[in-house]
């Protein structure tokens, strides 16, 4: 059989040509891409992934590498309010790294962009000791309908889009293929694919673009990438509040505790990460109609309240109840 070729094998340029069909051929050829913004306010994220971090090649093909790498960034900018118009991509790659894998990485963000919006314009490659992506995101929203974190008050309630624990449920999959024999298939390929194929919930963004400008000054939002324990943490903190989870309204799939048990299942749906959903507190009123608009998959968790404690209750009076703290949530370091 004969090898694959390598990226030492055919160069930056030779491989900067093989890429090119995947990137926006009107933006290429200069120094730097030129963009013109469809709104006043330009928002700009990047997340990087590291190989044997963030994928690797046990859980992971080369095209959910890419789809995953885009859809974290496009994440990102639904957080925020805002729509993508391109990315950047900074790969850093061993000269090992056969081309056909490289290919493959993006026509999974290629994949990725034609089906949520934005081109790939630019970006750079080098060599390296272990293979990373670096991307960043361009997108756009009006200034009066931009999404932060800082904005939740006392009275509002917590809703949360899709489920959480499936990511994590299809990396324990992934990695211990014989360890749910009694899963149905459906489940088991549904949990495998929240993982591997992220979806950013540019939805929810498309659905708010019906609202009035001054809804916006009362919503604070977050992705919750890592965790939904973490999102809730984030906002309170940042909006100087606290909150009040509700353990049975908890978007835990039915799946996944019947599989793992309540315990395991509770802790996925709060640390696991990686569910790339959105996190809104808001106005019990616009709650209810953001539900109405989004069907299912979207609920009401828990409540914002005076105070700093974050905790999960029983019961929306229960004055007492779990702490929710940053000891038990994903950190880097």
């Amino acid at each position: 059989m004969t090898a694959q070729p390598t990226v030492a094998d055919i160069g930056e340029l030779a491989l900067l040509r093989q890429l090119q069909p995947f990137c926006s051929q009107a933006l290429l050829g200069d120094d730097a891409a030129v963009l013109s913004p469809r709104a006043d306010a330009t928002v700009v994220t990047t997340d990087v992934l590291v190989d044997g971090v963030h994928f690797s090649d046990r859980t992971t093909a080369p095209e959910d590498v890419g789809w995953r790498a885009i859809a974290a960034n496009l994440s990102d900018l639904a957080a925020m309010g805002a729509m993508p118009i391109g990315v950047t991509v900074g790969l850093s790659l061993p000269g090992t790294v056969t081309v056909e894998w490289v290919k493959r990485v993006y026509q999974g963000m290629g994949d990725c962009l034609r089906q949520y919006g934005g081109d790939i314009v630019g970006g750079d490659i080098v060599q390296s000791a272990q293979t990373m992506l670096a991307i960043t995101a361009i997108g756009t929203v009006t200034p009066q309908r931009v999404l932060r974190r800082d904005r939740a008050q006392p009275g509002q309630v917590i809703v949360a889009t899709g489920w959480h624990g499936a990511s994590r449920a299809g990396l324990e999959l992934l990695l211990r293929p014989d360890a749910a024999p009694a899963l149905a298939a459906r489940d088991r390929q549904s949990f495998i694919q929240a993982h591997q194929r992220p979806i950013p919930r540019l939805d929810v963004v498309q659905r708010l673009a019906t609202w009035p400008d001054d809804d916006f000054s009362t919503v604070a939002a977050m992705d919750s990438s890592d965790g939904l324990a973490n999102a809730v943490l984030y906002l309170c903190q940042a909006s100087g509040v606290g909150a009040r989870l509700q353990r049975d309204r908890l978007p835990i799939p039915p799946a996944l505790q019947a599989w793992v048990g309540p315990k395991l299942a509770l802790d996925w749906c709060l640390y696991g990460g990686e569910d790339f959903e959105l996190v809104l507190c808001l106005p019990p009123e616009r709650a209810v109609a953001l539900l109405a608009d989004c069907g299912k998959n979207v609920a009401i968790v828990g409540t914002v309240v005076a105070g700093r404690e974050v905790l999960l209750v029983d019961r929306p009076d229960d004055p007492s109840g779990l702490p929710l703290t940053w000891d038990s949530c994903f950190q880097h370091f």
